[in-house]
Parts: structure tokens; sequence; C-alpha cells
């Protein structure tokens, strides 16, 4: 076994400056960590610290091997560190010791003897140890012990050590609520962090697209560890029985070289799946509240492809009926042959939409099963079905939607639990006949019950919107569009857009078009700034600048995300006040649209687009001026 294939740059420290004995042994532990070898870096250690409680392992001569046979240490492998200036490591020639090899070895076998029988051979040459110690970098140190490992041992082949596990040390799962921009950022900065600490990664991405470089089986067996960096549910069966460090996609964003170290380390708890879609990583580290979040923007994270699509449809049936000049009666929008096509399937995507958000939040909770339960529950809320008229009557709309989908997942959940007390025998049942029959009785006498009360309330909240004066309407505005910049991708701004989405159902369409502007404002600040002011940010932030007029006007308001989280003090309150500015003038204009997303590039379905776009662009120019005020100029 030879001394240069237990060895990695990772666990070579050269000229370190240890004080103490203690100290130096903490440096040593942390670069066995680092070489990916050690499973538990505290039991490790307590073994490193038993061996020297029974003598020092400093033998004279400048050289200190300390050694432990332990559980922790998954491969055998050595850490090395020289110290030109000496440290007392209680050496019984009372010298200090300069040259320190720590040796990992499992609890099988022998191995750290053999290990430390090779080293005490080749280190007695006193030129070799002086050579060691002169070494100018890690591979000119790695090639002194091969060469001497050559010299000693002429007629032993090169044998590397077989790893413990081939593949990625670090995977990750990147997820968003819609999949857009937080996903592939995430993923990016865990990447090109990883590429930096020299750790092989693999980033997963559920974006808008679906599930793309999907972690294999063999990757999860032979890694040390998962991030799951996902503001929605993710598939965690697959990670039962490893450690996984469960965060908010912006942690992956703003902390990837934490997150990555925090695995490497083996800082991170084991993971245990119990079947239910909700329970995450570190569920019991999460909130109540953040966990309700995550089923939120599942269902919403899936509901808005037929929110966009069936948007999208209508608004041109609209747009081609006011081209055709079609009369402004009931009828507009299906009176040519051309806009009705478009209109009607437009109608059935925006069918789907509120059981598939029902639907999904059900299935977040309570997987498979919680799927029917929010789908038919969300159905029951659209037709509005009573006791009194089961084909409907009183339809609860969105809000209905939302109790349908978590009333039902967490009830299909207590029944999962009340079915475990069944015969085994009914096991093979449970899932196709028992869970569905249960569940769809449950959910078909909830929403009965609930539908007149779910649908006076949103039909008060349909009437105070149309009854708002317009200074409370540009109130509204300003506050959405505040809201859409205060994380920019965070829980505020998805509550915002969330309130933008139902109204559309609800036929308030000004609502959704102070929406989209407020997330448009915040890049486009930014990047007039850059442009302008080029004095307030960085070489590199000027450089990247630009790419925020492209997302600023495809409503990709996470463009903004790097400047806010270099400076939030003086970036957010500019663009919330931009922002709020658009909002408020888009109300103020009476300005529409049909379309939940697009930014620019659905302007031809936005009404009173004129003034539209100059709400936009007094926003951005108001958040770009403050930006100018509130950031202090930076010295050459």
């Amino acid at each position: 076994m030879r001394i240069v294939d237990l060895l990695s740059k990772e666990s070579i420290m050269l000229n370190g400056t240890p004080k103490t004995k203690s100290e130096a042994i903490d440096m040593l532990v942390d670069l066995q960590v680092k070489s990916g070898k050690i499973a538990d870096k505290a039991e490790y250690k307590k073994g490193i610290l038993a061996r020297e409680q029974m003598s020092s392992t400093a033998v004279g001569e400048g050289i200190a091997i300390p050694h432990a046979k332990s559980t922790a240490v998954k491969a055998p492998s050595l850490a090395a560190m020289t110290v030109p200036s000496g440290v007392d490591y209680e050496a019984l020639d009372e010298e200090p010791s300069n040259l320190l090899f720590m040796i990992a070895a499992p609890n099988d076998g022998d191995v750290h003897l053999e290990v430390l029988s090779r080293l005490m051979t080749i280190l007695m040459d006193e030129d070799f140890r002086a050579k060691l110690i002169a070494a100018k970098n890690k591979d000119e140190f790695l090639k002194i012990i091969d060469d001497m490992e050559k010299e000693k041992y002429p007629d032993e082949p090169k044998e590397a050590v077989a790893e413990s596990k081939t593949g990625y040390r670090v995977l990750a799962v990147t997820a968003c609520p819609t999949g857009i921009a937080h996903t592939y950022m995430a993923a990016e900065a865990l990447e090109k962090a990883g590429k930096k600490l020299g750790i092989t990664i693999k980033v997963e991405t559920n974006g808008s697209g679906g599930a793309k470089n999907i972690l294999t089986k063999e990757e999860i067996e032979n890694c040390d560890g998962i991030i799951v960096a996902a503001d929605k549910n993710v598939e965690m069966a697959r990670f039962d029985g490893k450690k996984v460090i469960s965060t908010q996609v912006s942690d992956g964003i703003k902390i990837p070289e934490k997150l990555i170290n925090r695995i490497v380390s083996g800082d991170a708890p084991i993971y245990h799946h119990s079947g239910a879609a909700a329970e995450s990583a570190s569920s019991g580290n999460e909130s109540f509240g953040r966990k309700l979040y995550k089923h939120l923007m599942n269902g919403v994270s899936n509901m808005l492809p037929f929110t966009i699509a069936g948007g999208i449809f209508i608004a041109i049936a609209f747009l081609i009926d006011t081209i055709a000049g079609a009369p402004q009666t009931g009828d507009f929008g299906t009176y040519t042959a051309a806009a009705k096509f478009f209109k009607t399937i437009g109608d059935f995507a925006f069918n789907f939409m509120i059981p598939v958000l029902a639907g999904y939040i059900g299935k977040s909770i309570a997987d498979r099963p919680g799927f029917l339960v929010g789908l038919v529950g969300g159905y029951l809320a659209t037709k509005g079905s009573t006791f009194a008229a089961v084909g409907g009557d009183v339809p609860s709309g969105f809000l209905g939607a939302l109790l349908a989908g978590f009333a039902g997942g967490y009830l299909m959940l207590g029944v999962e639990k009340l079915c475990d007390k069944l015969p085994k025998a009914l096991n093979g049942i449970k899932p196709v006949l028992i869970y569905p029959l249960v569940g769809l009785g449950i959910i078909a006498v909830i929403m009965c019950a609930v539908n007149p009360f779910m649908g006076m309330i949103n039909t008060s909240i349909s009437n105070l919107l149309n009854s708002m004066g317009s200074s409370s309407k540009i109130l509204l505005g300003c506050i959405l569009g505040a809201m859409m910049s205060i994380d920019m991708g965070g829980p505020f701004n998805k509550a915002a857009y969330v309130f933008g989405t139902a109204a559309i159902a609800s036929g308030s369409y000004d609502i959704m078009a102070a929406v989209m502007i407020g997330g448009m404002v915040p890049p486009l600040a930014i990047a007039l700034s850059t442009t302008f002011f080029k004095n307030r940010w960085t070489e590199e932030e000027r450089k990247n600048g630009p790419v925020n007029y492209i997302m600023g006007l495809s409503f990709v308001t996470e463009g903004a995300i790097p400047y806010a989280a270099a400076d939030p003090l003086r970036v957010i309150p500019a663009c919330m006040i931009g922002a709020g500015v658009a909002g408020a003038l888009s109300m103020a204009f009476g300005c529409t649209l049909m379309a939940p997303h697009g930014g620019i590039f659905v302007i031809a379905v936005i009404g009173n687009w004129p003034m539209y776009l100059l709400s936009l662009v007094i926003g951005s120019v108001v958040g770009m001026l403050l930006l100018a005020l509130f950031k202090k100029k930076i010295k050459n």
C-alpha cells in the first residue's frame, strides 16, 4: 500500500502554523475530512485523542504520526502537514515536530500498522524529510514521496488504492415554484462552487420543463451526501439513509460553498423517508408555515402552465375579435371563427387550472393518495357542488381549491395511518381501493359542506375589488408591485403572483397587469443603473448588467437577486419603490392583462399597452435614480 496513493491534495497542508498539539490535531482531522474518507468527524477525532492519551505519537526527529482505527473511516487515507517553525507535540526527544502525518484506518484489518511501518521506513532519511518540509507546492510534495517509494521499493508495482466509491462526491437537487429562474441559478452557483472547491458535484434541476440531469441510483449510493435546495417538494424516497441538507432554493444561490462544505465535512442529518410526500430531508427543523408554503408552491408550479397557456389563448381570441372589429357584446372573443377556436381551447385549459392546483397540493402532502382527493376536491370547488345541488350551485373557486388541497391531503395522511392497523393481507388493495374510495367520500362531504361559505367569501372579494374606487385600486397596485420586489421570487413575490393569477380567474385583469409590471421593474432598474451610473457598481456587476434588460422585459424578477444579495439595504428599497410606482400607474391608467406571464412578449394582449409601457419606463427610471441616490460611489 503506497503512501502516495493514500494522500490527496485536499489532505495536504504546507507551511502550517499550529501553536499547540491540540490545534495541530484539529487541523489534521480537518484535512482528513476534506479527503472524503471520514463519515463522522467527531467519532474519528475521538479515536485520535484516545490514542494520544496512551502515549504521544511524536516519535522524535521532528516526526509525529497520529493514527486511529475507527468505524468513522470509510477507506484508508493519510493527511500530511509541514510545520517549518515546529510545534510542541510532546515528542520523546522533547524537540518540536515539523513533519506530521495522520493515518485514518477502518476497523477491519491492520492497515494502519502497515502504513505506519512504511512511513517510518522512508522518514528515517534526513534529506527526504528536509525536502518534504521545503516543498513549494503539493504536487512537489507528492512527487518527493513518490520518488522515495520507488527508490526504496523498486520492484513494487504502483497499485492505486481502491476508492471507496465512484462518481460524484456531492449531489444536489434544485427546484423553485415556477421552475424558471431560481432553479437554474442555484444549479449554476452550486456547480461553480464545487469547481472552485475541487469537489465533484452533479445537480438535478426540477424546472418547468421537467427534471433534467436526473441523479442515478448508483450516484446516490456512492455520494457523500445530497443538497436539496428547493421551495417545492421533490422526490425524496430515493435519498433514504443518505446524509441530506434540505434548504431554500435561495440558499443554493447565496451560500453554495457553505452547503457543499457541510456535506463534505459530514455536517448533515441522515434522511429517513416515511412515505409521506410532505416530508423533507430536514422536516424536523422546518416550521409548519414553511411546509405549508412548499405544498402551496408545489400546486402553483403545476398550475402555471395551464394558467399561462390558457390565458394567452383567451387573450389571442380577444385580440382577433378586436382586429376584426367585433362588437363589444357578450359573445366578444367568440365572434369570429378563429377567435372562437382560441377562446374555447383557452377555456378548456383554464378549467383544469383550479383542480390541478388542489390536486398537486394534495399530492405534495400525501403523495399519490392525496392527488385524487385534491383533484376531485378542486373540481367540486369549480362546479360549486352542495348537498342540495351536487351538480353545481355556488362555485368556491380558488379559495375552495386551496381548502380541498390542504384539507384533503392532511386527511389522507390520517387515513393512511388508520389503515396501518388493518391486516397485512389487505396491503395490496389499500392504494387501489381503500384510499381512493375513502378519500373520494371524505372530500365530497367536505366540499359540499363548505362550498356555500367559500362561494360567499369569493363573491364578496370579487365584489370588493369591483367596487374599489380609483384611489383604492391605485393603492392596491402599488402594494402588489412592491411585493413583487421585496424578495424577488420568494414568499412575498409568490403571494402577489398567486393573487394576480387568482384574480384572472375571477375576471379582474387589472390586478395581474400591476403584478407583472412590478416584477419587471427590478431587473430593468438595475440594468439602467449599471448603464448610466457605472461608478455605483463593481466591474463584474457592470459586465453582467445588460443581461437584466432581457430578464426584466421577460418578467424574470430573479435577475436582480445577485445585486440585491450583495447590497440588500440599498438595492431592495430602491427596487420596491420603483416597482410600487409602476404598479400604481398601471392601475391608474386602467391597464389589463389576461396572460399571467411573458413580459413584453405578450404586449399585443395587454389592455392600454401604450400607458403600460409608459408605466414600466417610469417605474424603472425611478428605481434607477433611487439606486444612484442610495448606493455609494465605488473608488477605483
